[in-house]
C-alpha cells in the first residue's frame, strides 16, 4: 500500500499528529522499512497486522480470515488468472450483490473500478494482510512460471508510449507492480543473494545469483526496461529523473510472512541504467559461531580471541566471501551487558540490538577516519571497522588497539598472509602492524554438493593434477559431485560453506613482520608452524563430500 495514504488515514482517525506523521516519512526515508512496520516500531499498533483492521474500518467493511482458507474453483472462475494478478485481487464471496474480493492494495480506489469494468459485475472490497492475499493469488491460479506468463500479457505498451513525461505514471502502474513485485518475489525464493536489471541495445535481461551463480529469468520486452527500472527506483526512495548519475537506495519488502531488506545501486550505462539489488538475509545475522561450519581449531581460536582485552582481529577476502556474517558471529557472542560495542560500517547492513552502529556518509563527510576517533571518546570495549581502506583508518585502528581495545575489520587481500603486506603498502609501520595484530582469517565460500542428488564419482588424472594430487596419494579417499535433480534446479549445488585459513600471530611471525619480510616468506613460516591453507581446508572439504573439485579450484 501507499505509504502516504495509511499515514494520512491514521492522521485522520487522530492515532498520530502531524508532527509523529512527518517523523513517520523521515524514518521510511531513511530506512526504507514499510509503514506498518514503523508504525509498530513507534509503537502507535502492537504489531504490523493490526494495519487490517484499522484499514478495514475506514472502508466500512471487515477483516476476511483467509489464512487457511481456499477459495472453491467456481468462485476462483469468475475471476481470471491474468485479472487477479494484475490487480491483486482474490474473489471470496459471491452473492446476488455482487462479488467480494480481497485486494493486496485496498486503499486504491481505482483498482475496485477497474475490476468493476473488466468483470461487468459490482465489486465489494474485504481486507485481509496484502501478503497473504499475494501469497493465496500464486497459489490458486497457478506457479511462478505461468503467473510470469500472464503479467507479460497484460504489458502490451507500445515502445513509444513510454517517454520522460508519463514515466512515472508507467512505473507506478498495475502491470509494471505486479511485474516487478513477481520478479523479486520469484528470485528471494529462489534464495538469490542479487538481482540483476541489465539494459542493452536489444534486450532487457533480468538475472538472479543463487550460491554465487547467475541465472537468467524470462526476459521482458526491451521497451520495458525504463519503466520496470524506475519502478525499483521509486520503491527504493531514488530519483527517478535522475538517470546520469549512481544512486544508492533501499527496500524492505514483505516476501510471504517474512520481511526482506533489500540494498539497490543504479550505474548508468550507454544503453540505460544498470540496477543491482542486494538482497540482506536476516536470517544470517542471526548465525553464530557454532553454525558458520568452522574447523574446531579455528572456532576455539576466534572464541579466545574475541575474549581479549586488546588487539585487531581481521577477516579477508573478496566481496560476497561472507566476511561481515563473520564478524557479526562473532560480535553477537561478545554483546553483553558488561561491553560496549560500537560499529562503522558501509553501509550498515543488518541491525542488532544492544550494539551503537553508524553509517558512513562521504557526503557529509562522516568518513571511517572521522568516526572512529569519535568512537575513542565514546569509551568503548569493542570496535568493529566495515574495512580498512586507507592508512588513515588502519592507523586509527592500530592506535585504538594499543590504548585498550579490541578492533575488527575486513580486509580485501587473495590470503591471511596478504593482509599484514597490504597493512604496511597502506603505510603503516610494520612494528606497530606486530604489536596490535592478533590474527587474520582468509574465507572464501564454495557452494555445497546437493544432498538429493549427490553421487560418487571418479575424477581424472589432468583434475587430480590441479589439485597437486597424484593418483597414488589417494588410497581410499571418495570423491562426489551432484547429477542434477529439481530440487537444486539442475545445478547439482545447494546452498553454501566456507572454507578458512587461520594465520596466528605468534612470536615468530611478528619477528618477521618487524623485519618486512615478503607474503611469502611470512606464509612460508605460518605453514611451518601449523596453518592450513584455503586450498588445504578445500581439500578436506571435498574429501568429506561436501563440495567437489571444480569448486575449490574456482576460489582457491
Amino acid at each position: 500500500m501507499d505509504h502516504n495514504q495509511l499515514i494520512d488515514l491514521f492522521q485522520a482517525r487522530g492515532l498520530i499528529d502531524r508532527s509523529l506523521a512527518q517523523d513517520i516519512l523521515v524514518e521510511i526515508e531513511h530506512s526504507g522499512k514499510e509503514v506498518a512496520e514503523i508504525l509498530a516500531d513507534f509503537q502507535i499498533i502492537q504489531s504490523r497486522d493490526d494495519v487490517w483492521p484499522i484499514v478495514a474500518s475506514e472502508l466500512g467493511t471487515e477483516v476476511f480470515p483467509i489464512r487457511n482458507w481456499t477459495p472453491p474453483e467456481a468462485l476462483l472462475a469468475l475471476v481470471p488468472a491474468g485479472t487477479a494478478r494484475l490487480h491483486g485481487a482474490l474473489p471470496i464471496k459471491f452473492d446476488e450483490t455482487g462479488l467480494y474480493v480481497v485486494l493486496v492494495d485496498p486503499l486504491n480506489p481505482q483498482t475496485v473500478e477497474d475490476l468493476r469494468f473488466a468483470l461487468g459485475r459490482e465489486i465489494h472490497v474485504m481486507v485481509a494482510p496484502d501478503y497473504l492475499v499475494e501469497q493465496k493469488i500464486n497459489e490458486c491460479y497457478g506457479g511462478d512460471g505461468k503467473a510470469m506468463e500472464d503479467i507479460l500479457s497484460q504489458l502490451e505498451l507500445s515502445s513509444d508510449a513510454v517517454n520522460a513525461a508519463n514515466l512515472e505514471a508507467e512505473a507506478n502502474s498495475a502491470p509494471i507492480i505486479r511485474y516487478v513485485d513477481l520478479v523479486l518475489y520469484q528470485a528471494i525464493k529462489e534464495k538469490a543473494s542479487d538481482i540483476h536489471f541489465e539494459p542493452f541495445e536489444k534486450d532487457f535481461k533480468i538475472r538472479y545469483r543463487v550460491d554465487g551463480a547467475l541465472y537468467e529469468m524470462a526476459p521482458p520486452p526491451v521497451h520495458l526496461a525504463l519503466p520496470i527500472i524506475s519502478r525499483v527506483k521509486v520503491m527504493s526512495n531514488m530519483n527517478i529523473a535522475e538517470r546520469r548519475l549512481p544512486q544508492d537506495g533501499r527496500i524492505v519488502k514483505q516476501v510471504g510472512e517474512k520481511m526482506v531488506d533489500m540494498r539497490v545501486s543504479t550505474l548508468p550505462t550507454h544503453h540505460g541504467e544498470s540496477v543491482v539489488l542486494r538482497v540482506l538475509d536476516r536470517s544470517s545475522v542471526n548465525l553464530t559461531l557454532e553454525n558458520l561450519g568452522l574447523p574446531d581449531n579455528i572456532y576455539t581460536y576466534i572464541t579466545e580471541t574475541i575474549e581479549k582485552p586488546n588487539g585487531i582481529f581481521i577477516v579477508t577476502g573478496p566481496t560476497g566471501a561472507g566476511k561481515t556474517t563473520t564478524l557479526y558471529a562473532a560480535l553477537r557472542r561478545i554483546n553483553t551487558i558488561e561491553s560496549k560495542l560500537l560499529t562503522a560500517e558501509d553501509p550498515v547492513e543488518y541491525d542488532i540490538d544492544g550494539i551503537i552502529q553508524i553509517p558512513i556518509n562521504d557526503a557529509i563527510g562522516l568518513d571511517f577516519p572521522r568516526i572512529l576517533r569519535a568512537f575513542l571518546r565514546q569509551d568503548p570495549d569493542r570496535i568493529m571497522i566495515g574495512e580498512m581502506r586507507d592508512k588513515e583508518t588502519a592507523t586509527i585502528a592500530i592506535q585504538a588497539a594499543l590504548t585498550g581495545h579490541l578492533v575488527l575489520s575486513t580486509l580485501h587481500t587473495n590470503d591471511s598472509a596478504g593482509a599484514i603486506t597490504r597493512l604496511i603498502d597502506m603505510g603503516c609501520e610494520p612494528f606497530l602492524v606486530s604489536a596490535s595484530l592478533e590474527g587474520v582469517l582468509a574465507q572464501r565460500l564454495v557452494r555445497t554438493i546437493c544432498k538429493d542428488c549427490r553421487a560418487p564419482y571418479e575424477p581424472n588424472e589432468a583434475i587430480l593434477g590441479q589439485l597437486g594430487i597424484s593418483p597414488h596419494e589417494l588410497g581410499d579417499k571418495n570423491f562426489f559431485t551432484g547429477a542434477g535433480c529439481d530440487i537444486c534446479g539442475q545445478s547439482g549445488y545447494r546452498g553454501r560453506r566456507g572454507l578458512y585459513e587461520l594465520l596466528n600471530i605468534t612470536d615468530p611471525i611478528r619477528d618477521l613482520i618487524t623485519g618486512r619480510a615478503p607474503t611469502v616468506v611470512i606464509k612460508q613460516k605460518a605453514m611451518e608452524l601449523g596453518m592450513n591453507t584455503l586450498r588445504e581446508d578445500g581439500l578436506r572439504n571435498i574429501y568429506l563430500g561436501t563440495t567437489t573439485i571444480e569448486e575449490v579450484l574456482k576460489y582457491t
